[in-house]
């Protein structure tokens, strides 16, 4: 039996062995898996922000549409990480204030949070465990990238929000076939085997920028080496890396400066540093946590 025999047959008795894995394997390999859905007004707000022809005026109408996503853009636009001397009271000045590349990345960031909720308690406390774990990188993710010259940290926010995305289809799934879990391993195996693949299927769903995509395929990709230059997928590898600080056995988890990706940032983020920026920056980390909730 050759290597990829051999593969093949233990990815078949894993999917035996799974019902869970098994029922969402076949259904992600033949796109019918449900994908979550974010509200329309996001995307209606993401085309008029990308369309040249738009302007502060015609966008604030259509982010008017939904009163809950105004309030939180003026709010944000209030907030300790945008504040100015003028207190904003009304979209367009929020949207002016912001940027419109920030505020379509904030508004998106805002809606995804629609699609982690679940009927049964043990799953909708596993989607609000995912939250606060894509929440968490999320803010990281931004301080890094606010460090770093060439990145966007709202672009950053939202890679790290996204990038385990591909764990809410199994999790709905579930929810809907509790009876199919047999065993708590499964759904660990299940997110494990399917995370990556299924996420980048939302992406593509969502029509996402492609270098998201990278984030959500190689988010724990801890040694991918590329001759590549620095993207996000390598600031949200960094972020979830010191995510795990004080919560998981540290000597599980590899070494940050063996990392390609943190090799790449140290020009910037060596260990001790990017450390004492999280040390420093809590308050800055805890509104965009905010934000986000």
């Amino acid at each position: 039996m050759t290597p990829t025999d051999s593969n093949r047959s233990n990815t078949a008795a894993t999917l035996a062995k799974n019902k869970l894995l098994m029922d969402c394997y076949r259904h992600m390999q033949s796109d019918n898996l449900v994908l979550p859905t974010i509200p329309d007004v996001s995307f209606k707000i993401r085309r008029a922000i990308n369309d040249d022809k738009s302007n502060i005026s015609s966008i604030a109408r259509i982010v008017q549409i939904d009163p809950s996503i105004t309030a939180r853009l003026i709010k944000i636009a209030n907030s300790p990480l945008y504040i100015g001397r003028k207190k904003i009271e009304s979209c367009p000045e929020a949207l002016t204030r912001l940027g419109l590349k920030a505020a379509q990345d904030i508004i998106t960031a805002i809606a995804i949070k629609s699609v982690f909720n679940a009927k049964s308690p043990f799953i909708r406390k596993k989607m609000a465990e995912l939250w606060d774990h894509s929440s968490y990188i999320a803010s990281i993710s931004a301080v890094f990238a606010h460090k770093i010259p060439g990145f966007d940290p709202d672009r950053a926010m939202l890679a790290g929000l996204v990038h385990d995305i591909g764990i809410v289809p199994i999790l709905t799934y579930a929810d809907r076939h509790p009876d199919i879990i047999a065993h708590p391993q499964d759904l660990l195996e299940t997110v494990k085997q399917l995370r990556a693949a299924i996420g980048a299927q939302i992406i593509r769903h969502w029509d996402f920028p492609e270098d998201f995509a990278d984030v959500v395929v190689n988010a724990e990709n801890w040694f991918r080496n590329t001759p590549d230059p620095s993207s996000y997928s390598d600031i949200v590898m960094i972020s979830q890396l010191h995510s795990f600080i004080g919560k998981v056995d540290i000597k599980k988890m590899p070494k940050i400066d063996a990392l390609p990706a943190y090799r790449k940032l140290s020009r910037y983020l060596n260990a001790a540093d990017s450390i004492n920026i999280l040390d420093t920056a809590k308050d800055e980390i805890e509104h965009i946590r905010q934000m986000l909730a």
